[in-house]
């Protein structure tokens, strides 16, 4: 306990300077948005070679498909730092355990719910992390959440619609575009695997069969089943405009508008699962990489 001179005042403002050190310590600092617009996605060119080899290592046991990587990509990225982004790329220690055989579970999981931000991870071991920590006027509990596809507010993201933490950790927001190169996705055939989401089920990317339970059925690309939502937001406490895509809340989904289900997945066969699994698809639309699980995900960190 602070003794205090005559000088009351004083004292007063170094306490208070104390009890701020202690909050800003405790939370971290979050900052201030008022951005209403979204904006076109100015990406950085990805023609830097990773400051290191990738390394990726799958293995199974006991009912788990273990994924051990240093989360670097093989193929190129952005340059980082820049602008929009302060953080430069460094080999992570990623240990992913996630279910051999996942099922369908009781109910869904929002990306964000019980600690679960990390969608999955991908073939070259780099993850899937669709959500951003960016909020209206840095307020956590406004329910306004910025895209990171949106253009809102720069985030330095590269070609591959990816970008940096402050860890080091190189991760995708959208369409890993090198990656799916280098997989060989094409318009010509249902995508290859491309990851694996937290639950365990598997992802791919952009195409598959016309019919999702005949793989004799035409190739076609996939599409989500959500839309922009029509009007104007709120406004008062919460942010103005018309629902543009700056916004996650911007978005509705609506039954059997497209392929796909609210976790932007279906049931059907694929290349990898001839005798049927529940998948989730990367499409063109939003949600461009799944927000929602239908199993019950694994913590990644």
């Amino acid at each position: 306990m602070l003794k205090c001179p005559p000088r009351k005042i004083v004292c007063a403002v170094l306490a208070l300077v104390g009890i701020a050190a202690v909050v800003v310590a405790q939370r971290p600092w979050a900052r201030r948005h008022t951005a209403t617009m979204a904006q076109p996605l100015e990406l950085i060119v990805a023609d830097q070679a990773p400051p290191v080899d990738g390394r990726v290592e799958t293995s199974q046991s006991n009912e788990v498909r273990e994924v051990q990587s240093n989360g670097i990509p093989e193929h190129r990225v952005g340059r980082f730092p820049n602008p929009g982004n302060p953080n430069t790329i460094r080999a992570q220690r990623h240990r992913f355990n996630v279910p051999l055989n996942p099922r369908i579970a009781p109910r869904t999981t929002r990306i964000g719910e019980r600690g679960r931000r990390v969608f999955g991870v991908a073939v070259n071991g780099v993850t899937f992390d669709p959500g951003t920590a960016e909020v209206w006027q840095g307020n956590h509990r406004s329910g306004w959440n910025y895209e990171a596809l949106g253009g809102a507010i720069p985030l330095g993201i590269d070609e591959n619609h990816a970008h940096v933490q402050p860890t080091g950790k190189y991760h995708y927001h959208g369409l890993p575009t090198k990656l799916l190169e280098e997989i060989g996705v094409s318009a010509e055939a249902h995508s290859p695997l491309v990851g694996w989401a937290a639950d365990g089920f598997p992802i791919y990317a952009l195409y598959g069969y016309a019919h999702a339970a005949d793989a004799g059925s035409a190739i076609q690309e996939v599409a989500s089943s959500y839309r922009l939502r029509s009007g104007e937001r709120p406004g008062g406490d919460e942010p103005t405009g018309p629902y543009d895509g700056a916004f996650v809340q911007d978005y509705e989904y609506v039954p059997g508008l497209g392929d796909l289900d609210e976790c932007n997945g279906r049931h059907g066969v694929t290349p990898d699962f001839p005798a049927g699994t529940y998948a989730y698809f990367l499409t063109r639309g939003w949600p461009v990489v799944p927000r929602v699980f239908r199993g019950d995900p694994a913590l990644l960190h």
